[in-house]
């Protein structure tokens, strides 16, 4: 096993000015300088695409300091079409946040621009406690879990 910290995970999107508004607004996520302009033969080489460029920034995610993960939030020059994110396609599904008020989290979601994907449940999980939970999407489509849990 390979010793590792996790430290940010990447969206693409279609307006990285707008998407990084949204996760600021709505969840308190803090730029953390510089953005970026990333293009040459480096960045080429590093993302196999032909004159590649980005722009962009790293969004302290809440809830863990001034060392904690980022969201990294990428434009590039040319994207590649795609299937819309699902909750339930292979691959990276939804970013998740813990939230106090789960119904509150949702309506700053929606007053910030993202969507509805299901209605908020709750459930008992056997050994883990009460979970309280939603699936929502950021303005570009990107699913967001907002959940609490209690004891149960």
């Amino acid at each position: 096993m390979i010793q590792a910290k996790y430290v940010h995970t990447n969206l693409v999107a279609r307006d990285w000015r707008r998407l990084a508004a949204f996760y600021q607004e709505a969840f308190g996520c803090v730029p953390v300088p510089p953005e970026r302009d990333l293009s040459g033969e480096w960045f080429d080489a590093a993302t196999g695409i032909s004159q590649a460029h980005v722009r962009g920034v790293h969004l302290r995610l809440p809830g863990y300091g001034d060392d904690g993960p980022t969201l990294e939030i990428f434009q590039y020059n040319r994207t590649a079409d795609g299937s819309a994110p699902a909750v339930n396609r292979p691959g990276l599904a939804h970013l998740a946040f813990a939230v106090e008020d789960v119904e509150a989290a949702r309506e700053a979601v929606l007053a910030a621009g993202g969507g509805s994907v299901g209605e908020v449940v709750s459930l008992n999980i056997p050994g883990a406690g009460r979970v309280t939970f939603v699936y929502m999407t950021d303005p570009e489509g990107n699913v967001i879990e907002l959940q609490h849990w209690s004891e149960g």
